[in-house]
């Protein structure tokens, strides 16, 4: 009873904020896909809303003029975040391994990020923000990882230096702040 009454406190202490949460009504316009072609690249990638209402990030990669990536990048109003925020996604890869970005301020040049496998099936995958390290055009930076007080942007990334599709079904995205 006294680990269920502490599991009930902290649950009631933590808050939560829907970054998005698709459905067959949601309305996508500010997700922007941003391919490899910003470098010259041929790579494929689009964003719509599957039948079932899910965010549907899919494309192509191509490994030709110096390509091999794909993302879609979300940018909201400036979220405040502790140091032990972490955010939860709900979705659906296709077994292959994806890179989920943030940033603190969308007009800064580099991302803060991690990887993450799929596994083909529904399936929620966390991120602690203060684990998430300084990335730029694929070379880690030398700054500390992610310790700021806000996020206005959340980036999803394919791209495992081969030429081939990819498919990922995003259902949830929330802010979680103990």
């Amino acid at each position: 009873m006294k680990y269920l009454l502490a599991a009930l406190v902290f649950m009631t202490l933590m808050t939560s904020k829907i970054i998005f949460d698709f459905n067959k009504n949601s309305n996508i316009k500010e997700w922007r896909i941003v391919n490899d072609g910003v470098m010259g690249g041929l790579s494929v990638g689009s964003f719509t809303l599957s039948p079932d209402g899910h965010g549907l990030f899919a494309g192509k990669i191509s490994l030709e003029n110096n390509g091999g990536f794909s993302s879609v990048r979300y940018k909201f109003d400036k979220l405040q975040v502790t140091a032990d925020s972490y955010i939860s996604i709900q979705l659906k890869g296709d077994g292959k391994k994806y890179q989920f970005r943030v940033k603190d301020d969308s007009s800064t040049y580099y991302s803060y990020i991690t990887s993450f496998p799929t596994s083909g099936e529904w399936e929620e995958i966390r991120v602690s923000l203060k684990d998430m390290y300084p990335s730029f055009r694929g070379r880690k930076l030398d700054l500390p990882n992610f310790s700021k007080e806000y996020i206005e942007e959340i980036v999803f990334l394919f791209g495992n230096k081969r030429t081939e599709n990819f498919q990922l079904l995003i259902d949830k995205i929330v802010l979680h702040q103990p």
